[in-house]
């Protein structure tokens, strides 16, 4: 259990580091937004002017984002915008002349990652006694904010029991009350000694020695102070000149998220506001009521939200009647300057409806996200000087004819309706591709279709239709019609079935047309590719009968062992069982006029007729020069000779050539790259050393060397070809091991090479085998 916990909660450690991320991003963009809308300056400008500010007052990004957002003006209730320059504005809380060690930017660091996650005055006054409870020994923080009307009102609390808070929940606006005095000098009170205090202010929270210091500071945004935050400490004696410059700064850091809260709107006599809201709250989609916030100038600087739908979410999250009162700016920094902004400006000055040009947005849908398509109406009002804002969706039966109009153009498929009842006829677009027909022309009845087809197919096509017609059977007939593209010829497929009525009377024919033409061409290819190798394979065939007989015709095979020059040989040829071509490989076994012995074995490259006659030259030729009295390696030269300058060849061959001596019982041989001879002996296997000799028909000068080995009664010599060894996947030494260890078990008599046989070519062997066994009569 312990591994899927730990997933789950890394799972959840990155769901809460991207949604910290989410919402720091909102409030550095709406930073951004507000320098952006008091200065004219860039996205970047901006940013640029948000680090510019942190470095020079060390704090961090988020911290001066808060800070920045506190310092400006608040939301617009009517009024015209501020017009301090924006230095000025950074300056607008002086700073105490204490600075903050390293420990208290850490305090106000980890207080700016907070505020992104409080939603109200209450999250707040939380966060500030979390915060500073270990940094100035806090025991309670309050929040009180003047109200329209006057007095205080307790907006946030944390330390104190709820019974006190709504004791003091209201304050009238009376004199002796250390928050009013706060925020009519906007200067911070430090009450640190409780008997003094008493005499000038009434105190929250009596008895006096409840709270022995509180500190109460000014929520100065802009040029407003409208709220007043109380730090209240069991602890007596002074605040520290650490703990003031840390609870200032805190101050000073609250003011963005304070402002932020908002205050909404008052709302007209007669509840005209709550019927436009509460119309708002009923209608679907996203749409606002915007009130345009101008400069002393008379240029928009911002809008405020006056109604919105429910769907209406800013980019914290604030949706529906959580933004009313709020600015634009506030809730979507990034509409400043995009058309956008430009398009509602034309519409305050003309009147005329702005509609945006469609943009894309991932919409939540079915437990995922989909791609939605929106476009942004703006409207004002006649008679006044507010917009009506929408975010219209796209209508998904749109979006069905788009993907609707795409099948058919990728499946290369129409549909078609034909109403028997009213005669009318609908076609697709795709139909009329398909036809190659003019719209112009109008779709075709059901009993004209067979005239849009070929001569030869157009019988089958109007039966189908007249049966589809008199008796409801569905039809599906593939017919061919004379197009101008696809060669002339474009092979259709037509489907059709009958929409009786409640009666069983046939109301409407529905069909499709699909294009077959890739689909046929491909098979006719097809057929022509089976038909082109069946007849090359049949005349293989024959080129493997004909090589066959003729190869047996000039390399007969003994039926059994003979004798030669005191020794036995066996002979064994086996045709490759694979393929279907002969290949070149060839033997003899002679005697020679003085009493001796040849034995050639050889290997033609190549197959077929050509391998078969290359084989047939060899081996006469071979077999003429020796008798003749031409020694071994001036046979195996002029050999190579024949094959350099025989026209039309370019085959190569390898060979083994022997002569055998009985009266020593000696085997001279020479070899033009074959493999070499193996020799059994005292039930050992070992092949001989190769003399030198290179590939017959390779180069104009080869060198070739003979080498001799004096064989013993019960030796053994096999000549074979590599078919006998090679096997595909295993190399050559492999081969050459398993014939060793092949050849020296034991034979079985006058069928001496069966064993062999049976033991190296288990399965399928994929070239010719050819094999001489000669052995030395034991005398014992």
């Amino acid at each position: 259990m312990a591994a899927p916990a730990k997933v789950v909660a890394g799972q959840r450690a990155e769901t809460d580091r991207l949604q910290d991320l989410v919402a720091t991003s909102a409030v550095l963009e709406r930073a951004k937004g507000a320098l952006m809308t008091l200065t004219g300056c860039s996205p970047n400008a901006a940013y640029e002017e948000l680090l510019r500010r942190a470095r020079a007052g060390a704090r961090t990004l988020l911290e001066e984002c808060w800070i920045t957002l506190g310092s400006l003006t608040p939301p617009f209730l009517g009024g015209a915008a501020s017009e301090t320059p924006v230095d000025e504005a950074e300056e607008a809380p002086p700073r105490p002349p204490a600075a903050l060690d390293r420990a208290d930017a850490a305090v106000l660091a980890r207080l700016g990652l907070a505020l992104v996650h409080v939603a109200t005055p209450q999250d707040l006054a939380r966060q500030l006694l979390e915060h500073l409870r270990p940094a100035v020994a806090a025991d309670a923080v309050l929040i009180y904010r003047r109200p329209p009307s006057g007095g205080l009102e307790l907006t946030g609390y944390a330390g104190v029991e709820d019974t006190l808070a709504d004791q003091w929940r209201r304050i009238p606006p009376v004199s002796g009350i250390v928050a009013l005095d706060v925020l009519a000098t906007r200067e911070p009170r430090w009450l640190e000694d409780a008997g003094q205090d008493r005499k000038r202010y009434l105190l929250i929270g009596d008895p006096p020695d409840r709270w022995r210091a509180r500190a109460w500071l000014p929520v100065v945004t802009g040029d407003v102070a409208d709220v007043a935050i109380g730090v209240l400490r069991r602890r007596s004696g002074p605040f520290t000149p650490r703990a003031r410059e840390l609870l200032l700064a805190a101050t000073r850091l609250c003011a963005g998220r304070i402002s932020a809260f908002g205050t909404r709107p008052r709302l007209p006599a007669g509840g005209t506001g709550t019927v436009v809201q509460s119309l708002f709250d009923a209608l679907p989609g996203t749409t606002l009521l915007l009130s345009p916030l101008r400069a002393p100038t008379g240029e928009v600087v911002d809008y405020r939200i006056d109604a919105a739908t429910p769907h209406a979410v800013d980019v914290v999250g604030r949706a529906g009647r959580e933004l009313l009162g709020l600015r634009v700016l506030e809730c979507w920094p990034a509409i400043a300057g995009s058309p956008l902004w430009q398009g509602w400006l034309t519409v305050l000055d003309t009147g005329k409806p702005y509609e945006g040009e469609p943009f894309a947005r991932q919409d939540a849908a079915a437990g995922g996200r989909e791609l939605a398509a929106y476009s942004v109406r703006a409207v004002r009002l006649e008679g006044g000087d507010a917009l009506v804002v929408t975010w219209v969706r796209h209508d998904s039966s749109d979006r069905r004819e788009q993907r609707l109009a795409d099948l058919q153009r990728l499946g290369n498929v129409g549909w078609a309706t034909w109403n028997l009842a009213t005669r009318e006829i609908t076609w697709s677009s795709q139909v009329y591709t398909l036809f190659d027909r003019d719209p112009a022309q109008g779709p075709a009845a059901l009993e004209e279709l067979a005239g849009l087809a070929l001569p030869e197919d157009a019988p089958q096509l109007s039966a189908a239709v007249h049966r589809l017609l008199t008796e409801g059977r569905p039809f599906d007939v593939p017919f061919r019609i004379r197009a101008r593209t696809a060669g002339g010829v474009r092979h259709l497929r037509a489907v059709a079935e009958v929409v009786p009525d409640d009666r069983g009377t046939p109301l409407e024919v529905h069909g499709i047309v699909q294009d077959l033409t890739a689909q046929r061409s491909a098979e006719l290819a097809l057929v022509e590719s089976e038909r082109a190798i069946l007849a090359q394979h049949g005349v293989l065939q024959a080129e493997r009968t004909l090589a066959g007989r003729l190869q047996h015709a000039l390399l007969p095979l003994p039926r059994h062992p003979v004798d030669l020059a005191g020794l036995r040989v066996e002979v064994a040829y086996l045709p490759a069982q694979s393929g279907i071509h002969v290949g070149g490989d060839w033997f003899s076994a002679i005697p020679l006029p003085d009493g001796d012995a040849l034995f050639v074995v050889g290997d033609v490259t190549g197959h077929g007729l050509d391998a078969v006659a290359t084989m047939a030259q060899l081996r006469f030729t071979a077999k003429g020069m020796i008798i003749t009295g031409s020694s071994l390696t001036d046979a195996l030269s002029r050999l190579n000779t024949l094959l350099l300058h025989t026209r039309d060849s370019h085959a190569n061959a390898t060979m083994v050539l022997a002569r055998y001596h009985p009266d020593e019982r000696r085997l001279r041989w020479a070899q033009a790259g074959h493999l070499p001879p193996l020799l059994l002996r005292d039930g050992r296997a070992r092949y001989l050393d190769r003399p030198r000799g290179v590939l017959l028909g390779a180069t104009p000068s080869p060198v070739f060397e003979e080498a001799q080995v004096r064989l013993r009664a019960g030796d053994r010599l096999l000549l074979y070809t590599d078919g006998l060894v090679e096997r595909p996947g295993e190399g050559l030494d492999a081969g050459l091991d398993r014939l060793a260890g092949a050849a020296a078990g034991p034979g079985d008599g006058q069928h001496s090479l069966s064993p062999l046989l049976a033991a190296m070519l288990e399965g399928e062997w994929r070239d010719d085998v050819c094999v001489v066994d000669i052995r030395v009569p034991d005398t014992g």
